[in-house]
């Protein structure tokens, strides 16, 4: 049985009550969201986007790893999320107070890199996960949109399949959107030879 919680809830309390049942939950600034179990188009793309990323930093020699269920907590407020794909950098991780006791990340330093493939929550991905990866100083966040999900100012008019590749610049995201044949360009992986086609064709 599922412990009940009010509605809204502090990190700690979340951790608490997270039940082994399968279920992967978020907490969004103190409310408990339920996600939704991935359709296979979804994990068809991030399992390849997990194989090529794990490939570039094996061949680079980085002390990287992508963890299963591990968490980026928000320093600031009661928000905590589960990135499709989570590159934590190894080395950090024994700065991370949260790591050894609930397998959560919150400097910057751990976390090279998350991946959101968008669902039908599109807004989380371009919006909320946006400004808080922004905020804690993630320095690239991929958002792969794969079924133009998202609204026409992300995804054009027509819509259409995008990735979008968000790089820290002073504090700030800036947005590189690539769409078909458009070869990927990552900061962290300038040695990538993937197309953005190829990624959407991966979700097949």
């Amino acid at each position: 049985m599922i412990q009940t919680l009010p509605d809204l809830v502090t990190f700690e309390q979340f951790i608490e009550w997270y039940p082994s049942n399968g279920v992967r939950y978020e907490l969004h600034q103190g409310v408990i969201v339920e996600m939704p179990q991935p359709i296979g188009k979804h994990e068809n793309v991030v399992g390849f986007l997990a194989a090529q990323i794990t490939f570039q930093f094996l061949q680079m020699g980085l002390p990287f790893r992508i963890p299963k269920t591990a968490l980026v907590k928000v320093p600031d407020n009661d928000s905590a999320y589960s990135p499709d794909i989570l590159l934590v950098n190894h080395d950090n991780l024994v700065n991370e107070p949260l790591w050894s006791k609930c397998s959560t990340v919150i400097q910057a330093a751990s976390i090279p890199l998350v991946v959101e493939v968008v669902s039908t929550r599109w807004r989380d991905d371009y919006y909320k996960k946006f400004s808080e990866y922004e905020d804690i100083g993630i320095p690239e966040y991929w958002i792969v949109d794969y079924g133009a999900l998202g609204g026409k100012r992300f995804t054009g008019n027509p819509k259409q399949p995008t990735m979008t590749i968000c790089e820290l610049v002073e504090g700030d995201y800036q947005m590189t959107v690539f769409r078909g044949n458009n070869l990927i360009a990552s900061p962290l992986f300038p040695q990538l030879n993937l197309t953005a086609q190829q990624i959407f064709d991966s979700a097949l």
